[in-house]
């Protein structure tokens, strides 16, 4: 029963990360935030898994595979997403540059780790890239005309931070198949905890009001997302297919949405709904056992 809500449990501890990031936005300085977070995740990971027996690599290699991991699949990804929405790039066309994730990670699973997809799960794909479209359709549409160019360089951070993501998944996949999952997992998060704070000296400030928004936010950042939602990815990631785990990314922007009107009473539009719904087909198709 549990694998079966594997992929349900995950999409809705994954998509309150966009709720978090819009609470903390007001009471923390983003790179600040997620340095604490990643740092905090090691020591609860790190507890975990000296509590439950996990077995941490013995080789070099194998240590550096899944830092390396870490520094892709969170570092490199939420860093330069959480500093691209702080700079000004609208939330609706960060949704659709995270939307090209699927597609991009099933091209590349197929050329790199010779993954191949039925025509169903190919139109699946397609299905949802076209839902996310049309339920940020407004959004995209209400861009003045001169932000495109004034947010460039904001605009190719995002982007590096969606092929991080999608390089991080497949470096998951071809690496890291074998070993205790506790234990990567914890060494990812000492790879996202050097590369968040690389970015915070760079970037950064030491902004954090210790508010009862902030701390709450935080420790739902580590024990809700870091702990509950990625150990499920990996978990994903493991048992499946790449482009199939990588296609429940689809759901995020339209459940993100829901949860925004539920939070903090921001309009479902017509063409959110719509784009949901396809998007739930889109998924269903990818996903289908032949």
């Amino acid at each position: 029963m549990f694998n079966r809500l594997t992929p349900v449990i995950f999409v809705l501890l994954w998509s309150s990360g966009w709720i978090v990031a819009k609470y903390a936005a007001f009471h923390a300085d983003a790179m600040f935030f997620l340095t604490v977070r990643f740092a905090l995740s090691v020591l609860a990971f790190g507890i975990f898994c000296l509590a439950s027996g996990a077995t941490f690599p013995n080789s070099p290699r194998a240590v550096a595979n899944a830092v390396f991991s870490g520094v892709l699949l969170h570092g490199l990804y939420l860093g330069p997403l959480w500093w691209a929405i702080e700079n000004g790039v609208p939330a609706g066309l960060s949704g659709i540059i995270a939307g090209l994730q699927p597609l991009l990670t099933a091209i590349a699973a197929a050329l790199l780790l010779g993954e191949r997809l039925s025509t169903t799960q190919k139109l699946g794909l397609v299905i949802g890239f076209i839902g996310i479209a049309i339920a940020i359709s407004p959004k995209i549409m209400s861009i003045e005309p001169g932000m495109l160019a004034t947010q460039a360089l904001p605009l190719t951070v995002n982007l590096l931070g969606m092929v991080s993501v999608t390089a991080g998944t497949l470096f998951q996949k071809r690496y890291l198949q074998s070993g205790d999952i506790r234990a990567i997992a914890t060494l990812q998060y000492v790879g996202a905890t050097l590369a968040l704070f690389v970015g915070w000296m760079a970037v950064g400030t030491v902004h954090y009001d210790f508010s009862l928004t902030a701390n709450l936010s935080m420790l739902w950042a580590v024990f809700g997302i870091s702990m509950g939602a990625i150990g499920l990815l990996l978990k994903l990631i493991r048992e499946g297919q790449v482009s199939r785990a990588a296609s429940l990314i689809y759901l995020m922007p339209p459940l993100v949405a829901v949860e925004a009107a539920l939070f903090f009473g921001e309009p479902l539009t017509p063409p959110i709904i719509a784009g949901a719904l396809i998007v739930v087909i889109g998924v269903y198709l990818t996903n289908r056992k032949a």
